[in-house]
């Protein structure tokens, strides 16, 4: 009977091996070994919840719950198919439980990332007066490494030495780690100097400790003396020189690794696509035969990010041609890419794509590039419809809608949704007050601009900076305030920059206004020498006051200075 349960089970047949268990005589069951070998088998075939729940009610029935060895085995399977809370309460059932009953049950809230409840655990090991052994270490480790705990961490440190375990490879491995990633390199390079034992992973965790705080020079030089790398080894100089932004550096590491495997791959193209070398990303992205999703979002953010919209766009076709489903991340730069191109049939395809996709559509960094693409797209509808669906609106999703309205000449909207945000407790910061002023700039509402340009400093303690004066000035400039925009600029505390001249300049060829046009364009040929536009728009000026000596004086100036206009051109 003992050999079928156990063939069952093996095969994978646990509905059978489990009735054949039930059907075994009684006097075996008395037989706490042999029943506690035949649960073992089950457990190890275990596979959903309702199973583990059937093999509990034998193990209770059975009377095998003090079984230790049997429970820290059910216990490791709860961890993975139930909740913490159960695998817990069946440990609290047990009197006295031994060490490895104890690490199976923190190993669990290890894997969970329950990182504080790990460290309960161990305080509740020690009021039982159970000694932790090699096993127990490692777990407690990583859970003050999760947690930045520095100080717990040091105490851990304190108990391996006390139980005598500091010579364990392990144990210190993972104390290297800990340091390493909390920032304590000189800690971490104590613990690894007094290692009497090394392996690969202990000189991997040292170099990535040395990467992790910026020190790419001593990671490199205990690299060069490691006695054996693995790839691991490789990738963390790889991502220190990546990092540093020294990509010559990390392509010869790259290029000298005997095996590279999808994470080497990956750094190097995410490397290349944040400096803009898409040639380059592009060229290791197609060398590469195992290609991941982080690869495939690295050279579509990478276009995004380089103003390369269109061929964000046909890479992410090519994707899909090769049946790669996009994950949020992707899904989220194709949206990037659309708002830039600002195209609305292409925004209302990519917003059917991802309403009929899996993607949780309500996570927040999801719903906000919804939002922007559909705002800067021109459909309002659509960008107000997920706006208002958001489970929880930010400054960001705010702006995003404002300036859609603002951009597609919906500027009383746009006062009333920024109103509205005020309403709702949010405080907007200087990118807001940028957005908002243009807005107003827009739709010409003067004394709202004057308003919010006002509450800056005196609301929200916030200084206006150069762009934010640029806003009032051409807010002023268009609604033929000219003389007031240019007492606005010699007010600035700051040297106000071209954008806000410009703007000045655009007002007094509107308005006719030649004297304070020669004033202002003298200004700008010193901050703009090369700036054809500026000579060409006050050559106009002269020529519309009929000033024909002033005119051919600014073309001979322009002439001089071998600035030269670029001519227009059309795609028609």
């Amino acid at each position: 009977m003992s050999a079928l349960v156990d063939m069952n089970a093996k095969s994978g047949n646990l509905e059978r091996a489990l009735k054949l268990f039930e059907e075994m005589p009684k006097r075996v069951y008395r037989l706490s070994k042999f029943s506690g070998c035949s649960i073992a088998t089950l457990l190890k075939v275990c596979k959903t919840t309702e199973h583990l729940h059937h093999l509990h009610a034998r193990i209770i029935r059975k009377g095998l719950e003090q079984d230790q060895f049997l429970i820290a085995e059910f216990i490791t399977l709860s961890n993975s198919l139930a909740s913490l809370n159960y695998s817990s309460s069946v440990f609290d059932r047990v009197i006295s439980p031994n060490i490895f009953l104890w690490n199976s049950l923190i190993r669990g809230y290890c894997q969970k990332r329950c990182f504080q409840d790990v460290l309960s655990v161990f305080i509740r090991l020690k009021r039982q007066a159970c000694l932790p052994d090699n096993y127990t270490f490692p777990s407690l480790i990583k859970a003050c490494s999760s947690l930045c705990n520095v100080e717990g961490g040091k105490s851990i440190h304190g108990s391996v030495v006390r139980h005598g375990f500091e010579a364990c490879v392990f144990v210190g491995t993972s104390l290297i780690d800990m340091y390493g990633k909390c920032g304590h390199i000189d800690d971490a390079r104590k613990v690894f100097d007094e290692m009497t034992e090394r392996n690969v992973v202990s000189w991997t965790a040292m170099v990535v400790g040395y990467v992790t705080v910026g020190d790419v020079v001593e990671a490199k030089k205990l690299f060069d003396a490691m006695p054996q790398r693995n790839v691991a080894s490789w990738n963390a100089m790889i991502q220190g020189f990546v990092k540093l932004g020294d990509l010559s550096s990390a392509r010869g590491i790259f290029d000298s690794m005997p095996e590279k495997n999808v994470v080497s791959f990956t750094t190097m193209i995410d490397g290349y696509a944040k400096s803009g070398d898409m040639v380059s990303a592009r060229f290791l992205f197609d060398q590469s035969l195992d290609k991941d999703l982080v690869a495939w979002s690295a050279l579509i953010s990478g276009y995004v990010q380089n103003g390369q919209p269109n061929a964000a766009l046909n890479f992410f076709l090519e994707m899909e041609s090769m049946n790669v489903k996009p994950d949020e991340f992707i899904l989220v730069s194709l949206m990037s890419a659309c708002s830039q191109l600002g195209s609305l049939e292409l925004a209302q395809w990519i917003d059917s794509y991802v309403s009929k996709s899996s993607i949780n559509i309500q996570q927040d960094h999801v719903i906000a590039a919804l939002v922007d693409m559909n705002a800067k797209s021109g459909n309002m509808e659509r960008a107000l419809k997920w706006f208002e669906e958001m489970p929880k609106r930010d400054l960001v999703s705010y702006c995003s809608m404002i300036q859609g309205l603002s951009i597609h000449g919906q500027g009383a909207e746009a006062i009333r949704l920024f109103n509205r945000m005020l309403t709702e407790g949010l405080v907007p910061d200087e990118v807001a007050f940028t957005i908002i002023l243009t807005a107003c700039s827009h739709a010409g509402l003067v004394d709202e601009g004057w308003h919010y340009f006002r509450s800056m400093k005196h609301k929200f303690c916030i200084s206006p900076s150069p762009d934010h004066y640029a806003c009032m000035v051409d807010l002023l400039s268009r609604s033929g305030h000219v003389k007031a925009a240019h007492d606005l600029i010699k007010s600035m505390p700051v040297e106000p920059h071209a954008g806000a001249w410009g703007a000045l300049l655009g007002a007094c060829k509107l308005y006719s206004d030649s004297d304070l046009a020669e004033i202002v364009a003298n200004r700008l040929f010193e901050l703009e020498p090369r700036n054809a536009a500026n000579y060409v728009l006050l050559s106009n000026i002269y020529a519309a006051a009929e000033r024909w000596i002033d005119v051919s004086l600014v073309r001979n100036k322009m002439r001089e200075r071998g600035v030269r206009k670029i001519p227009g051109c059309s795609q028609i």
